[in-house]
């Protein structure tokens, strides 16, 4: 008997490929917040640029995790025998 794919398994892939574009905005956007909170509690102004920086790294972060993940999910793709290509053999064919 072979395994059935969850009914929702492409739902689920395509909400995480789009919370990618969440992730980036708020990674960037609690940053920024950090950032400025840091700068209203002690007064210096590069605490924001300090917590923009953060932001940002995090949504590149995210952006090289999210791209892991697909290189993971791709390679195991190439490796599927089903997926192999195969060698051309004229043999094979039909006359005509």
């Amino acid at each position: 008997m072979s395994e059935e794919e969850p009914k929702l398994k492409k739902v689920v892939e395509a909400a995480d490929g789009l919370s990618l574009g969440i992730s980036i905005v708020v990674a960037v956007l609690i940053g920024v917040g950090l950032g400025y909170g840091m700068r209203k509690l002690f007064g210096y102004e590069w605490l924001f640029w300090l917590g923009v920086f953060w932001g940002v790294s995090a949504a590149i972060l995210n952006v090289y995790k999210a791209y892991k993940k697909q290189k993971r999910v791709l390679d195991e793709l190439a490796n599927d025998p089903k997926y192999k290509r195969r060698k051309y053999d004229a043999s094979d064919e039909d006359d005509y």
